[in-house]
């Protein structure tokens, strides 16, 4: 045992000592090792952190809600028929009510209308492409809006198409720089005054595609008295959030009986409407992220074995530098195990080094990624296991038939070398 730690302290030596030597020559080397770890490992990293921002998405949102309107959100392995679903009816209260009285399943049901590209002024200040989303009572509860100043719209507000408004994070920042109170102020958008009640707080783009940082929420009456709701161009969005306990599969199915009876789809023809979960967007991203970790990989791959040439390069030059050296080691009984052992833990050393800083350049990126960007950085400890893993592995690979080289010499001739 202490002679094992006596070679392998002596093997990382000579692998600093050949990096010392020989900067050039064996930075180059470890660079096919140190740009193949920063792949695999900043792409493990990437699709760690970005299934962590859908996982947060997916509890925000909740797995127990289905946004219904014209359009799926996926192509089901198809055409996409974007003609059909153009000519669908839009949702209506009408479904909102029909579900919420035959669906007992169903914990709440909600209309959003969403319009982009709103103006929203406030005295001489202006923004412009805006979103507005006019809802129905409970859209708070399926979307859990948080609000950080003020209130939410109250039922009477909603119900009564009330100009009452909630102001997104950054639309209030834009209109009211300074701290400005916006509370009991009115802006002016769809050409009508709307009274400020509430700020949301900041929250960013979700996976349902609401981005309420850039918006307004107001009543979806107030909007209905404002926009020709029978036009195409307008798409409300019907969201159901099934009841505690209870399946959301099941929700679905008693969802899309509900509507077809109230519009009046007959037997055998296609439903016209689109019912949406999120669960579909996140197994279409795993299937994406699966195909970009194969890529990654297989660049990764590519990368490590260039840098296993360049490993076994040095290697083979180190055996005949030494040469001598190793015929005086046999000489004085040096066993052909010992010297096996010492040049493949060099190589090994070589490659690990190579691989951390590779390693090191990942998570420095990503520390720069969650500082600059605000987007969580997730340094997972496996993966960082794996590149050091795949390190010790290609530094076996390209180590391996040097070191065989090396113990086989015969010490007579390796010592009368030149």
């Amino acid at each position: 045992m202490t002679n094992f730690r006596q070679i392998t302290a002596t093997s990382i030596v000579q692998a600093f000592l050949e990096l010392k030597a020989n900067k050039l020559r064996t930075f180059l080397s470890l660079l096919g090792i140190t740009i193949g770890i920063f792949c695999i490992i900043s792409v493990l990293t990437v699709l760690d952190s970005l299934k962590n921002s859908i996982q947060k998405d997916m509890a925000t949102l909740g797995s127990d809600v289905l946004y219904i309107g014209r359009w799926p959100w996926m192509d089901d392995g198809g055409e996409y028929k974007w003609w059909e679903y153009w000519r669908r009816p839009g949702m209506t209260p009408r479904d909102v009510r029909a579900i919420e009285s035959q669906v007992p399943d169903a914990a709440t049901a909600t209309l959003c209308l969403t319009t982009r590209r709103l103006t929203v002024k406030y005295r001489d200040m202006e923004l412009s492409s805006i979103a507005g989303y006019a809802v129905m009572t409970f859209f708070d509860k399926v979307q859990n809006i948080d609000i950080q100043l003020g209130r939410y719209l109250s039922t009477s507000e909603l119900d009564g198409g009330n100009n009452s408004v909630v102001l997104g994070y950054a639309v209030y920042m834009n209109l009211f720089p300074g701290n400005i109170d916006p509370l009991g102020k009115s802006v002016t958008f769809l050409g009508r005054r709307f009274n400020v009640v509430g700020v949301m707080k900041k929250a960013g783009q979700n996976m349902a595609g609401f981005d309420y940082d850039n918006s307004v929420v107001f009543p979806y009456y107030a909007a209905a008295s404002l926009l020709d709701l029978k036009s195409n161009n307008i798409d409300p969005l019907l969201a159901v959030k099934a009841a505690p306990g209870k399946n959301i599969d099941e929700v679905k199915y008693e969802v899309a009986g509900v509507l077809r009876r109230t519009r009046k789809v007959r037997p055998g023809e296609p439903d016209n409407f689109a019912i949406n979960q999120l669960s579909q967007v996140s197994e279409r991203l795993n299937l994406i992220f699966g195909t970009i970790d194969v890529v990654a990989w297989f660049i990764g791959g590519l990368s490590l074995l260039v840098g296993a040439f360049g490993i076994a390069n040095i290697m083979f030059v180190t055996v005949k530098e030494r040469t001598r050296i190793i015929g005086l080691k046999k000489a004085i009984g040096a066993r052909r195990s010992s010297i096996l052992l010492e040049f493949l833990l060099e190589a090994v050393a070589l490659s690990m080094i190579g691989g951390l800083i590779g390693i090191a350049v990942v998570v420095v990126i990503g520390v720069i990624v969650s500082y600059a960007f605000d987007f969580e950085v997730i340094m997972s400890f496996s993966n960082f296991l794996i590149g050091i893993f795949a390190s010790i592995f290609v530094g076996v690979l390209a180590g391996i038939t040097p070191a065989i080289s090396a113990s086989k010499l015969d010490p007579v001739v390796a010592i009368r070398t030149h």
